[in-house]
């Protein structure tokens, strides 16, 4: 194990953006290009895919997930949170065998994920799991106190039953 922290990149804030949400948004599909699509990351020796489809305003699913907030697909509406996280979620999945980033699995609509906690910043990274590879499902900032709580209890559970 790595016992350095991660050093995560500056928000992507929309006020450096004169207010513009196209020229928002186009910075951070820039950013997510950038590392999920020009280059892939690795998590534990596995390749990292994307969920392309539905392609949306040509950007893939994983994209709009990691910018988007909602249960129902077509109603998604932007998180700012979200967005101005957008750098974030590459270095936490490269960094996970750094001690600040907590790991576990567990079943989530009858597929595995892996869910990845940044305690420290209250955000966390989910990928799917799929046969020889991995995709990043979405990543947020977990606000709520009770959701905390909520995470931290599931990743002690899992050590627990585990053995880790």
């Amino acid at each position: 194990m790595n016992n350095s922290l991660i050093t995560l990149p500056p928000l992507v804030l929309f006020t450096d953006h004169d207010g513009d949400w196209d020229a928002y948004l186009n910075v951070l599909y820039t950013w997510f290009k950038k590392d999920f699509i020009d280059s892939k990351p690795i998590f534990q020796g596995k390749r990292l895919g994307l969920k392309r489809h539905p392609m949306s305003y040509g950007k893939e699913a994983t994209f709009w997930h990691m910018i988007q907030e909602g249960a129902i697909e077509s109603e998604r509406i932007p998180d700012l949170r979200r967005c101005e996280r957008i750098r974030w979620p590459r270095p936490i999945i490269e960094g996970s065998d750094k001690p600040d980033v907590k790991i576990w699995c567990n079943e989530r609509r009858g597929e595995r994920r892996i869910c990845l906690w940044f305690p420290r910043e209250n955000y966390l990274v989910i990928l799917a799991e799929r046969n020889n590879y991995l995709l990043p499902w979405t990543a947020y900032l977990v606000q709520q106190p009770h959701h905390q709580k909520k995470l931290q209890k599931e990743y002690e559970e899992y050590c627990k039953n585990n053995g880790s």
